[in-house]
């Protein structure tokens, strides 16, 4: 990790770069896959899927009898531990139902909007080294609260054409339509065009590598909505000598393992807490499975010195984390100034891993600094409002002129006639 004193503006808008992927060849293969699924469906998913996956599949559609097998396979415990995290995802979710009531904005003139769900909506799961089965819940339990008709899951087979059982288990709990064994490119192409077996969608949501992302990126060229755009995991830490090195040190770690290509930041003002830091990251990572993951994400990631805590808010707006960690005695100052963060986690007790799994709220965030303009996934990501509006002739009578007013120095009078029509034949 690079240790960093008393950035500058200047050189702070070079430390916040995200590391750098050649796109141009990615395109380039995600246009060609895309391409390819639509003039050959099944055969070229097919073809992608051995490719990629080393997987020989003859149905992508996982049957009730998968469904029944790794059910059986996931331990008590596993099952306890999703069901409580899907009750707590489900409870902040069902919260962010909102009634719009009609509201008069002047004399005979009414106007309301009504939330209604996208119809279809495809969801992204990564497999791998990491088969994220939290995300499952993060993603289909809004939809199924939403009252999205269609929901359907890719997720990449094992060699063996299997998916892992805890996917599984969490796409049953949160009532997920159709499962599919597709990954990768040809996942995101499939529900952007559709195939003889894979229902194309409205909108894709989900997690994935860079070429997923672009995938994502070339979907949206093809008339098909996404969550948002995102990269490689990242997280911030600011933290103050009220912190524990330790937990530092963990939260750094626990974002260093997503990828070698995450990002992980600590900031702050206290230059013992950062020496305190390094030798607990020293310590913890020889413990870690995956710690040869986490040493390379570190080469990407800093150490940064500050001269006090509003620098260090002007840092957290300027970089956007993903996620947030704050380990701070002056709690206030930094919640109020934040405006640009993916998710927040406050106090020396809330762990980032908090919010991947059990807290309630949702995983699926903006990186690369595109919480700048973007939330992560919500309740809101899954519906869409139509505004109505009614006018009484009383209303028409007064609101009229202003209309007509208007439409006349646009010099578009067929508007304008719409109204004077009206008026004229009461």
């Amino acid at each position: 990790m690079k240790i960093i004193f008393n950035p500058d503006s200047e050189s702070w808008n070079q430390l916040v770069n995200r590391p750098s992927v050649d796109v141009a060849e990615m395109d380039e293969l995600v246009r060609g896959i895309f391409l390819e699924v639509k003039s050959k469906g099944d055969l070229a998913v097919k073809k992608y899927t051995r490719y990629f996956d080393r997987a020989e599949i003859d149905s992508f559609l996982v049957s009730k009898d998968e469904f029944e097998e790794a059910e059986n396979k996931v331990s008590d415990d596993l099952k306890s531990a999703i069901l409580t995290a899907a009750s707590n995802i489900e409870k902040f979710h069902k919260a962010q139902q909102l009634k719009i009531n009609p509201i008069e904005t002047t004399r005979g003139v009414s106007c309301w909007q009504q939330p209604s769900p996208i119809e279809k909506v495809g969801l992204y799961i990564p497999g791998g080294t990491a088969p994220l089965f939290s995300t499952v819940l993060m993603l289909a339990l809004p939809a199924k609260i939403a009252g999205c008709r269609e929901v359907v899951l890719c997720t990449p087979p094992s060699p063996d054409g299997n998916i892992h059982p805890a996917i599984l288990f969490a796409a049953k709990v949160a009532g997920v339509t159709k499962v599919f064994k597709v990954g990768g490119i040809q996942a995101i192409a499939s529900m952007t065009i559709g195939t003889d077996t894979i229902p194309s969608v409205y909108k894709i949501f989900g997690p994935g590598n860079q070429y997923v992302t672009a995938a994502k990126m070339e979907a949206f060229r093809y008339g098909v909505a996404i969550d948002l755009p995102a990269g490689p995991s990242e997280v911030m830490v600011v933290a103050d000598n009220t912190a524990t090195p330790a937990f530092i040190a963990a939260d750094l770690l626990s974002q260093a393992e997503h990828g070698k290509d995450s990002q992980v930041m600590l900031v702050t003002w206290s230059e013992s807490l950062i020496e305190e830091v390094i030798k607990q990251v020293d310590l913890q990572i020889e413990t870690l499975p995956r710690k040869d993951i986490a040493k390379a994400s570190l080469q990407n990631s800093s150490l940064v010195l500050v001269a006090d805590k509003t620098v260090a808010l002007d840092c957290i707006n300027s970089y956007a984390p993903e996620h947030l960690i704050l380990s701070v005695a002056d709690e206030d100052f930094f919640c109020k100034g934040i405006i640009n963060a993916g998710s927040v986690f406050v106090g020396n007790y809330t762990p980032e891993s908090a919010g991947d799994y059990a807290s309630g709220t949702n995983h699926t965030l903006p990186t690369a600094g595109f919480a700048r303009m973007y939330s992560g996934v919500s309740l809101d990501s899954f519906i869409k409002k139509i505004s109505f509006q009614k006018i009484t002739k009383e209303g028409l009578n007064d609101l009229g002129p202003v209309i007509m007013k208007m439409a006349s120095e646009e010099k578009l009078d067929a508007h304008k006639r719409a109204v004077e029509i009206r008026l004229s034949n009461q």
